[in-house]
This record gives C-alpha cells, structure tokens and sequence, in this order.
C-alpha cells in the first residue's frame, strides 16, 4: 500500500517537473537570445565607441548584454521553483529579482534621460555646425586678429559645437544620478550644475563688456596711430634723434597701445567686478586700480624722461663744440694724451658724453622719485653722491700721469749716460709720481682709507729711510771731505777779538792827531783877524776833555770818530778784505 502511494505521488509530480525542465531549457534559450540582441543593438549604435572603451577587454556591449542574460535568467529560475512548489528555494531568487528588476528600471529610466540628452545634444551640435559654416563665423575669429592659419586647423564652429554638446550631457547627469537612485552623488552635483548656471549670466556679461571694451580699445588704437602718423610725429621723433629708442616700431604706435592699455584697464575692472569673484576679482581689481592711479604719474615720468633725453643732447652738442673751440684735444694732445686712437672719440666727445649721460640719469632720478620708487631712488642719490669722487679721482690721475711724463721728459733731458742711453732716475722719478697720483685718486674714492693711508705711508717712510742709508753709508768719504774743506775757510778767515780791539785804538789815535791840528789853524786864524769878539762860534762851550766818543766843540761840525770809522760794524770779512 505505501509502495503505491508512494509511486502515486512521484508519477503525479512527474510532470511539474518535465515542465519546469522545459521551462528552465526554453528560459536560458530565450536569455541567450536577449543577450545577443542587446549586444546587437548596442553595437549597432555604437555605444561603446561614442563612450570611447574601444580599447578595454568588457566592453560596455558585452557588459549590459550579460546584464540582461543574468535578469532573464533569474527569471526563469523563479518560474522553474514555483512550478516545483519549491517556495524555500524561490524566495531568495525573487528578492534578488525584485532588486535587479527594481535596478533595471532605474537603468532603464537613466539610460532613457541619457537618449534623451543624446538626441538633444546631437541636434544641438548639428545646428552650430551648419549655422556656423552659414554665417562663416571663423572668417569674423580671423579679423579679431587671430592667424587664418590657426582659425582653419581650430575650426572654431566645430570646437563651440562640441563644447555645447558635452554642456548639455552636463546638465542632464543630475537627472540621470537621481533616476539611478544615487541621491548622495546627485545632490552636491545638482548645486554645482545650479551654481554654474547662476555664473553664467555673470559670465556672460562680463564677456561681453570685455569684447566690447576691447574693439573700441583697439579702434582707438588704429584711430590714433593713423592720427599721429599723418600729423608727422614720426618724423618730429627723428628729427629730435629719439626714434632710436623705438626700435622695430614707431612712437605713433606706442602712444596707440599706451591709449589701448588705458581703454582696457577700466574695462577689465568692470569685467571682473561683474563675476563677483571675491577671491579672484578682489586682489585684481586692487592691482589694476593702483595701475589706473598711477598712469597720469606714469605718463609724467616718461615725458620727463624723454625731455631728459632732449635737452642732454642739446647739452651735449654745446659742449663738445665750446671744448672743440677751445682747443681740449690739442690742449690733452700737448699733455701727452695721445687723442689719434682710430675710431675712438676725441676727448671733447668723451666729456660731452659723459655730461649727456649725467643730465639723463638726473632726469631719471627725478622720474623715480615722481613714481615713489624710494628704493631706486636712495640707491641713485648715493651713485650721484658719489659721482664727484670718482671724477676728482679721475681728474688726479690725469694729472698725475700728465706730470709723471713731463717730469720723465725734464729728467731724461738733463741726466743721460755717455752712451746716450736714459737715466733710469727719470723712469723712478714718473713711476713715483704715478703712484703717489694713484694712492692720492684711491683715498679720494674712499676704498680702504686707513689701509691705503698705512701703505702710503710705510712706502714713503721706506724710501726715506733707504735714501738716508744709502747717502749716509755711500757718502761718507764725500761728506768728510766737504766738512774738511768748510773748516778749512773758516780758519782762514779767522779774526781774534784782541786783534781788532788794536785796530780800534790805533784809528782813534789818528783822529786826535788830526784834531790837533785842526785846533792850531783855528787859534791862528783868530790870531789874526781884528773883529775876533764879532766871531761866535757855534757852541758856547769847548770841551777840550776828549774822551773816547765824544766830538769836539770847535765852532764846526766835526763828526765823531765812530760817525767816520764805525769799528763796531767792521767783520771779521771786511779785514780780511782790506
């Protein structure tokens, strides 16, 4: 009895199953025909290229075809468990079939808003394209003053037509990002997408206002170069010889393009101001306004500079030609400075150049310190600041060279060898002055002066001391016979003190003598004349008490003895004469 029952129950289950079997066989057929014709479809389209995965091994073909066979599958193996009443089995297919179905969907949904934004995007492309080749815009990029070269390998049409197409995938990937139920992902990508359309009419606009702002900058620019160049201020540059300081262009085009960046600095203020990007816009906007502050002070130091220029010309010309008149070449020439150097300048040249580029760097001084470059101008003060001791430096050397020559020259002419050959005391006697010149110009530049000053001065010590060894030692026998010789005279003209007292004497003797007889003709001569008392003599007393310096009271002017011989002035020189 359990036998047949048993067997009862088998046979009536016998064809559940063959028919879950013939649903599980004709299940896979019909999974493996879906796959194929997925795979078939996406190739046709060519998804897997326009995603750009040629390259890799699971392309996206295979990968969404095998997707489809693994759903159909499930399918079918959730009905092969539910015709075997095997519900254990079956559940846990269905949770995940309901998972993939529900997957699927929002697959199928994503890819459905990602046809979509395809089609629009394609159509959109399309339209650029033809509209672009309709109205020849790349020939409109090329007069904006991009290379036609360029513009044709660019294909402008084409780049604007491909950045719209991918802008549109863009906005449609939040909407994908939701359908797939990835609202992590979607939410920040959502802001961003919103955030950038929000951008975009700033963008706009201040793109707008720079394309603008930079046509009419460079119509401006046009407009004055062709004013300038057809007033003459090209040839008034030459004219004034500053057209060399616009080599490969011309002062019309410059004074355009100075205009140009003065248009365009206001604009791109306004530009930047209009995007609203603070941390961007901000600090440029600061920059460009201390440009805009600073171009009138700008403008000021380069007509400054260039007035510079002018006038160290004209300074220039002036005095080379007052040095040429008053004859500096012929004046350096007669002091030994050879001025026939080829190509080189004349001296009067030399001086006028270096006055030119003087008057020129004082200009430029005061163009830095009109632009409030405190740096440069501290640092040019003190190169001015010390201009004058590099040109008394150069002035002493000048003459010390031309001294050191004069003085070869006077001492070659006066000392000379038999042969005819130079005193080596004329090159000592230059190359001393020449170096005394050289201490004198590095003291006067002020490099090392306690160093240069100690040098100078152990040099000269030196040669004072060899000097005074060598005419002490070499000179001895010669300074013993020239102090032998002075002695010598000396003795000869020796006068004693006694001697001379003698001589005295024998002199006042002698005048008493002569007194004598004077006063014997006197008493005579009034002996005979008869109105003696009518004869006064001129003094009232006669001191006949002669003493050694006394005169006579005679009634006639006798001079003293020491009126007619003044012994005390006679030398020992003078007796030796006598």
């Amino acid at each position: 009895m359990l036998d047949y029952f048993y067997w009862r129950e088998t046979l009536s289950f016998l064809p559940e199953f063959l028919l879950a079997l013939l649903v599980l066989l004709i299940g896979f057929f019909v999974a493996k025909f879906l796959e194929n014709v997925t795979h078939r479809l996406l190739r046709k389209f060519q998804v897997n290229e326009r995603l750009g995965n040629t390259k890799s091994k699971w392309t996206v073909e295979k990968i969404i075809s095998k997707v489809v066979f693994i759903i159909v599958l499930l399918l079918v193996f959730v009905l092969f468990f539910n015709i075997l009443n095997l519900n254990t089995m079956a559940t846990p297919f269905v949770s995940m079939y309901s998972g993939l179905t529900a997957a699927f969907l929002n697959i199928l949904k994503a890819g459905l808003i990602l046809l979509f934004a395809w089609i629009l995007a394609t159509l959109v492309k399309k339209v650029i394209i033809m509209s672009g080749n309709k109205l020849k815009l790349h020939k409109y990029v090329g007069k904006v003053g991009v290379n036609a070269t360029t513009v044709n390998q660019v294909k402008w049409t084409d780049t604007a037509a491909n950045v719209a197409y991918y802008l549109i995938f863009l906005l449609f990937i939040p909407a994908v990002l939701n359908a797939l139920g990835i609202n992590g992902l979607s939410g920040p990508f959502e802001g961003m997408i919103v955030s950038f359309f929000n951008f975009v009419p700033k963008l706009i606009s201040a793109a707008l206002v720079f394309v603008i702002g930079w046509f009419v900058a460079k119509l401006v620019r046009n407009l004055i170069e062709k004013f300038l160049e057809s007033a003459g201020a090209d040839r008034l540059a030459e004219r004034l010889k500053i057209s060399t300081l616009f080599e490969g262009t011309s002062i019309s085009k410059v004074v355009g393009i100075i205009a140009f960046v003065l248009i365009m600095i206001p604009v791109s203020i306004t530009a930047l101001e209009l995007l609203d990007l603070q941390g961007i816009s901000g600090p440029a906007i600061a920059m460009l306004r201390d440009i805009l502050e600073m171009l009138p002070k700008i403008a000021v130091a380069i007509v400054l500079v260039l007035v510079g220029i002018v006038a160290a010309r004209w300074v220039k010309h002036l005095v080379v030609s007052l040095l040429e008149k008053m004859g500096v070449d012929s004046i350096f020439g007669k002091m030994g400075f050879n001025t026939n150097l080829g190509s080189a300048p004349s001296f009067a040249k030399l001086i006028g150049t270096v006055v030119q580029i003087v008057i020129i760097l004082l200009f430029v001084v005061e163009a830095l310190q009109l632009l409030e470059l405190e740096f440069m101008v501290v640092l040019a003060t003190a190169i001015f600041a010390y201009l004058p001791s590099v040109i008394a430096a150069i002035i002493i050397l000048a003459v010390g060279f031309w001294l050191a020559n004069m003085v070869e020259k006077l001492v070659g002419s006066l000392m000379s060898h038999a042969s005819g050959t130079p005193h080596f005391l004329r090159y000592v006697a230059k190359y001393a002055i020449i170096a005394f010149a050289f201490f004198m110009a590095l003291d006067q530049l002020g490099i090392a002066a306690s160093i240069i000053n100690s040098a100078f001065i152990l040099i000269l010590g030196g040669a004072a001391l060899a000097f005074g060894l060598a005419f002490g030692l070499g000179g001895r026998e010669h300074a013993s016979r020239y102090l032998s010789k002075m002695e010598k005279s000396l003795e000869e003209v020796e006068v004693t003190k006694g001697k001379f007292e003698k001589q005295k004497e024998k002199m006042k003797e002698s005048v008493k003598e002569d007194y004598k007889k004077t006063k014997d003709v006197e008493r005579s001569l009034r002996g005979n004349t008869p109105h003696v008392d009518e004869v006064k003599p001129t003094n009232e007393m006669v001191d006949t008490n002669l003493g050694d310096d006394e005169a006579l009271d005679t009634g006639y002017n006798i001079p003293s003895t020491d009126d007619l011989y003044p012994f005390d002035d006679i030398s020992p020189n003078d007796e030796r004469k006598d």
